[in-house]
């Protein structure tokens, strides 16, 4: 693959991922039998774009994405997705309940979260500030400058990994 357009790949994965939090299940226990995920479940916030992480040993367990029967009755029957790694990354870019289970026997051993994605909340009011098109922008310089600071930062770094020579 070129240079460039895996560069263009990793920028467009850092810019669209910035704000999306990662929601390890279970913490530092993992996926793993006898560990009460809806406590664990119940003290998250999931929003739209977010990840879930599912960590566990890939020899003995999965994760199924399932619907709201195959989560009560543990079966995998239907099942919407799944997952083997060990080290699973899975988007949450739809807002609904997600049901996940253990696909080789862990769901009735405890081993299913069911989780609520909320839609990303609009801005505080305040940080809205109306403004005329003719007028500057409000921004701080400072801003500004970081911005374009990152913005030469991956210029240069782009340039750098493809070959090209700034003159």
């Amino acid at each position: 693959m070129d240079l460039s357009v895996l560069f263009l790949l990793l920028l467009a994965a850092v810019a669209t991922t910035v704000n999306a939090t990662d929601h390890i299940v279970g913490a530092n226990k993992g996926w793993n039998p006898g560990i009460n995920y809806t406590l664990w479940a119940n003290n998250q916030t999931f929003y739209a774009g977010d990840y879930i992480s599912f960590r566990y040993k890939k020899t003995e367990y999965n994760v199924f994405l399932v619907n709201e029967t195959g989560y009560d009755n543990c079966t995998i029957e239907g099942a919407l997705g799944n997952w083997t790694s060990g080290k699973d990354f899975i988007m949450l870019n739809e807002t609904q309940r997600y049901y996940f289970i253990c696909g080789t026997g862990g769901c009735l051993n405890g081993m299913k979260v069911s989780v609520v994605v909320h839609p990303l909340p609009s801005p505080p009011m305040s940080a809205i500030v109306p403004r005329h098109s003719s007028e500057k922008s409000a921004a701080p310089a400072a801003a500004r400058g970081f911005r374009s600071l990152l913005a030469m930062t991956f210029a240069f770094f782009g340039l750098t990994l493809c070959g090209s020579v700034w003159i």
